[in-house]
């Protein structure tokens, strides 16, 4: 799988030119375990200062459940190797599904000391973005074999759907009245 790596990616840039939205905000967030004063909240706070600590054996997991089906499309994980070293996921396991019984790996990331954001492009078979109500996130290994992982940030982008109406129907005013307003100012 390509990944775009951390110094050239920016969640917020598509997010600025109104192609998606981060919909992270509308789901229930669960952590399989984590140190006190460092889960959900510090995952979400947008902040590369903070973050997530599991406490417990691997896999370390991130369930994002969503109330209504979602359209998503790419997911974004924020880590930082020269800060948190043995703590730093090596492997992440992508999985998605409609609850906790059902959820089916769709993605396997290899990550090598990475720093900063972490693109995953969520597409189905014909390159499509999925509709889920769940999305798992599993840490199954750290760097230098760690025990408890960090997580600084995880956004979830679904894209902006626009309607395809061409814009040729609304330019062929038949009346002197609507020929007025065909021009812009």
């Amino acid at each position: 799988m390509s990944l775009k790596r951390a110094s050239n990616v920016d969640p917020i840039k598509n997010e600025r030119a109104g192609n998606v939205r981060e919909v992270g905000s509308q789901a229930i967030w669960s952590l399989s375990s984590c140190k006190p004063g460092f889960g959900v909240d510090q995952l979400r706070d947008d902040r590369a200062d903070t973050y997530w600590q599991s406490d417990g054996q691997l896999p370390h997991l991130v369930n994002i459940q969503f109330q209504r089906k979602t359209t998503i499309s790419d997911i974004y994980i924020y880590t930082d190797y020269k800060l948190d070293e043995s703590y730093t996921p090596s492997r992440i396991s992508i999985r998605v599904g409609t609850h906790f019984n059902d959820i089916q790996e769709i993605e396997v990331i290899t990550l090598s000391e990475p720093s900063g954001w972490v693109h995953v492009p969520i597409k189905d078979i014909r390159d499509k973005p999925i509709r889920v109500f769940m999305i798992q996130i599993a840490v199954t290994s750290n760097h230098q074999n760690g025990r408890d992982t960090h997580m600084r940030q995880i956004k979830i982008h679904s894209p902006i759907e626009t309607p395809n109406i061409p814009m040729d129907n609304f330019l062929n005013f038949s009346t002197v009245e609507l020929q007025q307003h065909a021009t812009i100012r």
